[in-house]
């Protein structure tokens, strides 16, 4: 089996627990998408067949939710908010330095498939309390130490997409 080929056997075991009903359609996609890392093109034609749902429809949830991806993810997730309390805190500054170290765009994923880049609205971790992360990238005295982070291997990483 090739690097790019698809073992569509395990998007069959994964529709035999459910039932052949549009209800089932966001669970066998989530499932889907644990065994691949996103949804390949093939998966979602045999989940559209296995549970008699227009491909179309498939296709709508798919690309509605943003938990679903349609191409495929680096190893690590590197996510950098965009909500306003981290604008204001240098928040555009902290993403175009990622985007400069890994060398793509939001969105987008390292040739070598072991990090992707993405915006969020919110991480939460900019409360007084804060949601102490070790594995969230922060400002230290005013400027971004992401060397020092990434040669630590302590990104705003969230293990295999889910």
């Amino acid at each position: 089996m090739g690097e790019n080929d698809i073992d569509l056997s395990k998007v069959d075991e994964v529709l035999r627990k459910y039932t052949k009903e549009e209800a089932s359609l966001i669970p066998v996609l989530q499932e889907a998408q644990s065994l691949f890392g996103y949804l390949p093109q093939e998966a979602l034609v045999r989940i559209s067949e296995g549970l008699n749902v227009a491909l179309s429809r498939v296709y709508g949830v798919v690309t509605f939710y943003a938990q679903f991806y349609l191409t495929r993810r680096g190893r690590h997730t590197v996510r950098v908010c965009r909500g306003t309390a981290c604008h204001v805190r240098g928040g555009k500054s902290v993403l175009d330095t990622a985007k400069d170290f890994l060398g793509v765009n939001d969105g987008e994923t390292t040739p070598d498939f072991n990090f992707s880049l993405e915006t969020v609205a919110c991480l939460g971790t900019c409360c007084p309390q804060g949601a102490r992360d070790p594995r969230s990238i922060r400002r230290q005295k005013g400027r971004l130490r992401w060397r020092d982070y990434c040669r630590r291997r302590i990104l705003i990483s969230f293990g295999s997409p889910s």
